[in-house]
């Protein structure tokens, strides 16, 4: 049988060469097609690969009765109907990888041209000008080198660093002492890293949690002269706080290929001769266009033929007989999975997915999946799904069990999540009631009733008379309207939980004041 492959953007033709190769494919490349034409053209084929440009709608998909897989060569799917592919059963693989290697290049080319001033340096001979006094840069040897995101391309980037003689330290969410030292690497945690770095890079995905996360008060805590790059994504850094710390001379001097707003033409941060700067270049070598292209034609190929696929995005729709009875569920397993992981202070190096009651029965792994990702997405954002989120925990080192029994403690299902880490053990159960929905109904030991949605404090305290009082007191002050609150505690005057929904998220200056009043322990800010 042979298997007709649409390329619809532009591919490198090394890229494409392993589908070239293939007895059982023929390949046809047909760019610039309008949604109309590709709608008329897709009927006859297996595959599409695609890059950025082509926009697969819910109706192209639709129309392609004979399509088996898209591939795209990249690492975003935005651009592709992931729900219309999964409905029509046609899996969806991307290339996260190929960047790798050039990403974590560029960052190191971006960490020397900024020490030794190499493009100010070049304009200035370019100028007619010989400013050898002027242009006298910093030596990597025997800096310290703060790495926040320890990914891929944070990795490779240490690896880099520790060739140039410099000193490591990184914080990662999930790195632990125990890999730092695997690595010959320092361990940090986000201040621990700020302070003691002499340059700073980030490579975190760009989330709720991470934007601006290196912001003025950031920069207040590092060291005078510090220097900074980020190559990762627009808006880790605070642009204008970057600008006003380089002006005070708190910052000795930035290098950006990302920024919050792209084409980036006309900030003042460009006027700045302490900024070097390029446009978005970090995935741009022939190299990694190459790997892209071969890494996605590979998994197309392989799908085509009956293998797993390396790659996947989606996975192709279950029966209709089990999808009915698991996708109910995933809802509230990704919440019990995104609640839990707030709570939880430490690296997560065990997560315990149990299911009882009328689960016994049915297929849970797909339950399961959703759980890890609500867990993993809290700190790498859209990249974590239904897929490669047990692939992905494993790359972390986190063991996931799944277990089963039929006794549900009174309810008709229940899930219950627990995470271990080196020395807590934290865990929420729910279920889905008849009628009403998900239901939060266990934290740790504590019998709760919740809705798991919306701005959420989980507060724990000590039974005391008053507590509630001035706890509702305090948030009135700050505007904070509470529109529903659970309360429990293990035994009279002793440990007691307290869960509110309220209608705004719950802010730093609010969290700080709770945490004065003396009954109250600990309390965590969730939003679901």
């Amino acid at each position: 049988m042979t298997f007709n492959v649409l390329i619809s953007d532009p591919l490198s033709e090394e890229g494409i060469l392993p589908l070239r190769l293939a007895d059982n494919v023929k390949v046809v490349i047909e760019t610039g097609l309008s949604e109309e034409d590709l709608e008329e053209r897709i009927t006859e084929f297996d595959a599409l690969l695609v890059r950025s440009g082509t926009q697969v709608t819910r109706s192209i998909i639709n129309k392609g009765k004979n399509l088996k897989i898209i591939g795209r060569a990249g690492v975003g799917v935005d651009n592709i109907d992931l729900n219309a592919a999964t409905e029509h059963g046609i899996i969806v693989v991307n290339a996260p990888n190929g960047n790798t290697n050039s990403a974590a290049e560029h960052t190191m080319a971006m960490l020397m041209a900024l020490s030794r001033n190499i493009p100010q340096a070049y304009l200035s001979l370019k100028e007619h000008r010989w400013d050898r006094k002027k242009f006298v840069g910093v030596e990597l040897r025997d800096k310290t080198l703060g790495i926040v995101g320890l990914g891929r391309i944070g990795t490779e980037v240490a690896t880099r660093a520790k060739g140039q003689r410099m000193n490591i330290i990184a914080y990662d969410p999930f790195f632990t002492k125990e890999k730092a030292d695997k690595m010959g690497i320092g361990y940090g945690t986000f201040e621990e890293v700020i302070q003691q770095a002499d340059f700073i890079t980030v490579h975190t995905p760009l989330l709720k949690e991470t934007r601006h996360l290196i912001d003025a008060k950031a920069f207040g805590r590092m060291k005078d002269g510090v220097f900074i790059v980020n190559c990762a994504r627009g808006g880790i850094i605070d642009e204008d706080a970057l600008y006003e710390a380089i002006v005070s001379g708190k910052v000795a001097g930035a290098a950006l290929d990302v920024f919050e707003e792209e084409p980036f033409m006309d900030h003042k941060l460009l006027e700045l001769p302490e900024v070097v700067a390029t446009p978005h270049l970090g995935a741009s070598t022939v190299e990694a266009q190459e790997i892209v292209a071969v890494d996605v034609c590979k998994d197309v190929l392989r799908h085509l033929n009956g293998e797993s696929v390396i790659n996947p995005v989606n996975l192709p729709s279950l029966p209709k007989d089990i999808m009915k009875k698991v996708e109910p569920y995933f809802y509230l397993a990704e919440k019990l999975g995104a609640f839990l992981i707030d709570l939880v202070s430490e690296v997560a190096e065990e997560i315990n997915v149990s299911f009882a009651g009328e689960l016994y029965d049915i297929e849970v792994a797909p339950i399961t999946r959703n759980t890890i990702k609500g867990i993993l997405k809290r700190h790498l954002g859209m990249h974590v799904n239904d897929v490669n989120a047990l692939y992905l925990a494993e790359k972390k080192e986190i063991v996931v069990n799944e277990q089963k029994t039929p006794q549900a403690k009174g309810f008709t299902n229940l899930i219950t999540v627990e995470i271990k880490t080196k020395s807590q053990i934290r865990k929420v159960a729910g279920t889905l009631l008849n009628g009403l929905g998900p239901r939060i109904v266990h934290v740790d030991n504590y019998r709760v009733d919740v809705r798991p949605e919306g701005h959420m404090v989980v507060i724990e305290h000590i039974d005391q008379p008053g507590v509630i009082g001035r706890m509702g007191s305090l948030l009135g002050k700050h505007d904070i309207n509470i529109a529903t609150m659970q309360v429990d505690r293990s035994d009279r005057g002793g440990k007691a939980i307290m869960i509110l929904t309220i209608d705004r998220h719950l802010d730093e200056a609010a969290l700080n004041e709770l945490l004065q009043l003396d009954e109250i322990k600990d309390v965590v800010a969730i939003d679901l």
